[in-house]
């Protein structure tokens, strides 16, 4: 440890647990060296030569040499394949049993001697030496894996792993989780280990939060998404291609996948864009369906500090006209930062505080931290103590609680990977609910360990439930956040039914869609920031996370009022809208900006109010298809490679192209267009795509525009729900789709699909199906004028 380093500590958590820290940091770099057996000599393997195949369901095993390669083809299309024996199961990304194998795929002999197993949307072929490629019906490759490597420990132990790869030289790589540099990702090394960057972050950042090794692939051939079915400590190396590199050949993109330790295991989906997230949809579980007052405008901040500041915050919201569904308490409202306590002389009626804000149409959302105090009388520690036959808490090779150090100081940590643990832990939501809250937010779950040095979490040889099957930190690390999400919807579904849980998470892995969303964590106030929290939305999105959302205006300091208001109209579209910012952080209500912003930023909230009725439907086709909310503009276009490299704006649903400001002092940008006819939503002005125009962009708005032919379902003047409708092109029909939400609760919600036509100079809109009739106004908008090029 050097001096910058405790100056930081001390700086981020007070010079108390700033020393504190220090005493931890090395307490866990101890356990580590006594524990971790250092790795020695190692022995270097490969698969060697094919030696023979033998069919099974849906494909069959291949052997070699020195290993052996299982490939299996699912009912839906995705591919699976393990060396070494390793099944699709036990996995924290799969919500239950492994999907069945699709009998009609057959394994059998290649004509270049090795083996290939044939399916209805792709080929894989294995060569001799054991590279693995995956071909379109038509041959064409969409990813080679080359044959991996192995380095075995002589005195055993995990063997750790590298698995490389190759890509079209065309193609572009997405994803890896919430990667703040995104969403295209470019050459460099990614990290897999969930990581708190320390109160603040950029696009040069990284690891962040959220990691997990899914990859989505864009090229000509076509879309794939691969994962490698691994928690363990890892990186990701990626290298674009170069098309007619060295006399005229092509230089393929390449990836390389190293691991710690566990399974070589992969699963790969192909398609179209929208496909490929309903195959991962389908195969890691549907996206939890958040309440619609969720899907309203929403405000945080780490300091309220009392029940008066919190009136005065939501009397402010009112009084000023600005529509609010939602105030989050941060760890300030805690006795002495416990969790499930209240600080009663700062908040002596909580209960009644909420059922008041919840007349006024505005629901309480808890910060839950999973650090508990190791502390004897603290009703929560003794209560985990008291969990099975070792209580609930992570432990040491020794079985004695791990300490780290967090906000209340000393602290255990509950295993969320035992079932027990999750059941309890799921139970004291009851605490929260009884407070009047309606949801939580996960936060410090990756898990944080305040450090002076070193990883700010526990050490690695930290012991873990896994199931029962036991191991180490390297391995829990990662899905520690995932497990904990599933503790907490578990626990809020037992205890309250007949209502959806609403729970985001700020650490998590693949397949955390299932009980919830997530945000962007301590994003740093600045124009980087601003981009970086687009970034990490697309990003998300791609990897099956559809709700998530930046912290409008970022988490430290003061942004200018053009920043704030930039940052407040691009939240405006972004599925979770909640401003936030740390405590000693400048404010960060509108009207703390001046009367200008003030009244953009209402029309800003006015928009996203009438848009509800649309981020409804898009929140039900998220949890039936699997599509984000946020797409990238390639999203129905994947062929085209210049939106393939567009980061500065996004469709919103298939109906809106959200074109946001992300740089200082503009008022007019570029957008690029899909195909198709575009319609400006504030001038009705329309243009032809693909290409790039020029729009306005005055502070008082970002440009949006609508699809030509959209029908996107909006609230009225009146607050009734209506159609509102753009012209599709002469000749052509346009449509949508729109799910009216049934409540809050599970009731059934069914999609109804609508389509729109010229005729005559008149817009036509009809309802598919038996019930034909349009059962709700119908504003048509984008008839005058020609097109513009």
């Amino acid at each position: 440890m050097d001096g910058r380093d405790l100056l930081r500590s001390v700086k981020m958590v007070g010079s108390v647990q700033g020393m504190r820290s220090v005493r931890s940091a090395w307490r866990h770099r101890r356990a580590d060296a006594r524990e971790l057996v250092p790795r020695g000599a190692e022995r270097a393997r490969v698969p060697g030569l094919l030696v023979s195949a033998e069919p099974e369901p849906g494909g069959g095993v291949v052997r070699f040499a020195r290993s052996e390669l299982r490939i299996r083809v699912a009912v839906g299309g995705a591919v699976f394949w393990s060396w070494d024996g390793a099944g699709p199961l036990p996995s924290y990304a799969l919500p239950g049993a492994a999907p069945e194998p699709d009998t009609r795929a057959r394994l059998e002999p290649d004509t270049n001697g090795g083996w290939q197993v044939v399916a209805e949307r792709l080929t894989v072929v294995v060569s001799r030496h054991g590279a693995v490629e995956l071909r379109t019906p038509g041959g064409v490759v969409l990813r080679r894996e080359l044959p991996p490597r192995w380095w075995e420990p002589v005195a055993g132990g995990a063997a750790r792993w590298v698995q490389r790869s190759e890509v079209p030289a065309d193609a572009r790589f997405f994803g890896l989780g919430g990667r703040a540099g995104g969403p295209r990702l470019r050459e460099g090394t990614y990290r897999l280990w969930n990581t708190d960057p320390g109160g603040r972050f950029g696009p040069g950042d990284d690891p962040l939060y959220l990691t997990m090794p899914v990859q989505l692939v864009v090229s000509d051939a076509g879309t794939h998404l691969a994962f490698h079915d691994n928690s363990w400590p890892g990186a990701v190396t990626l290298r674009e291609g170069e098309e007619g590199a060295g006399s005229g050949h092509d230089r393929p993109g390449a990836c390389e996948v190293r691991m710690e330790g566990g399974p070589l295991r992969c699963w790969v989906v192909v398609g179209t864009p929208a496909r490929v997230l309903r195959g991962w949809t389908a195969l890691t579980g549907a996206p939890a369906l958040p309440p619609s007052w969720a899907l309203g405008p929403q405000h945080a901040r780490w300091g309220f500090g009392s029940e008066q500041e919190v009136r005065r915050v939501v009397a402010g919201y009112r009084d000023r006209e600005l529509p609010l569904s939602v105030l989050h308490l941060d760890i300030d409202h805690y006795d002495a930062h416990q969790v499930f306590t209240v600080d009663r002389e700062r908040f002596p009626d909580l209960p009644g505080l909420a059922k008041e804000l919840g007349e006024a149409g505005v629901r309480l959302v808890s910060i839950v931290d999973p650090a508990v105090p190791a502390s004897v009388g603290n009703a929560v520690f003794d209560s985990g103590a008291a969990v099975g036959a070792r209580g609930a808490f992570v432990r040491d090779a020794q079985g004695r609680p791990v300490l780290g150090e967090v906000w209340p100081g000393a602290c255990v940590y509950p295993d969320f990977t035992d079932p027990l643990v999750r059941e309890w832990w799921g139970s004291l939501y009851e605490e929260r609910l009884a407070q009047g809250f309606s949801g939580v937010w996960h936060d410090m779950n990756e898990p944080v360990s305040f450090s002076a040095f070193g990883d700010p979490t526990l050490p690695r040889s930290a012991r873990h439930s896994l199931e029962g099957v036991g191991g180490d930190h390297r391995e829990a690390h990662n899905v520690y956040g995932l497990t904990m999400a599933r503790a907490g919807y578990e626990g809020l579904l037992r205890l309250r039914p007949d209502a959806r849980p609403f729970l985001f998470s700020r650490s998590g892995w693949a397949g955390m869609q299932r009980y919830g969303g997530t945000w962007s964590g301590d994003v740093a106030t600045g124009w980087p920031g601003l981009r970086a929290s687009l970034a990490l939305v697309l990003g998300l999105g791609l990897c099956g996370v559809p709700y998530s959302g930046p912290d409008v205006g970022g988490f430290d300091g003061s942004p200018s009022p053009e920043l704030y208001l930039r940052w407040f109209q691009l939240g405006a579209y972004m599925p979770l809208f909640r401003t936030h910012a740390a405590i000693d952080a400048g404010r960060r209500e509108p009207w703390e900006f001046g009367p200008e912003v003030l009244g953009h930023a209402r029309e800003a909230l006015r928009e996203r109010e009438r848009l509800l009725p649309y981020f409804v439907t898009l929140a039900h086709l998220a949890r039936l298809t699997g599509a984000p909310y946020v797409r990238p503009l390639w999203w129905g276009a994947s062929g085209d490679r210049a939106l393939r490299d567009c980061e500065d704006a996004f469709l919103l649903g298939d109906a809106l192209l959200v074109a946001p400001v992300l740089e200082e002092g503009a008022v007019r940008r570029p957008v690029r267009l899909p195909p198709g006819r575009w319609y400006d939503t504030e001038t009705g002005r329309a243009y032809e795509g693909p290409g790039q125009v020029m729009v306005d962009a005055p502070l008082s708005r970002i440009p949006v525009l609508a699809r030509a032919g959209a029908v996107i379902p909006v609230r009225g003047a009146d607050g009734a729900p209506e159609l509102e409708v753009w012209a599709p092109r002469p000749g052509r029909t346009g449509g949508g789709l729109v799910v009216r939400d049934a409540g809050d609760g599970w009731g059934r919600a069914e999609p109804e699909r609508y389509t729109s036509r010229l005729v005559a100079g008149r817009v036509v809109v009809e309802r598919d199906g038996e019930k034909g009739a349009v059962e709700c106004p119908v504003r048509v908008r984008g008839l005058a004028g020609p097109a513009q090029p």
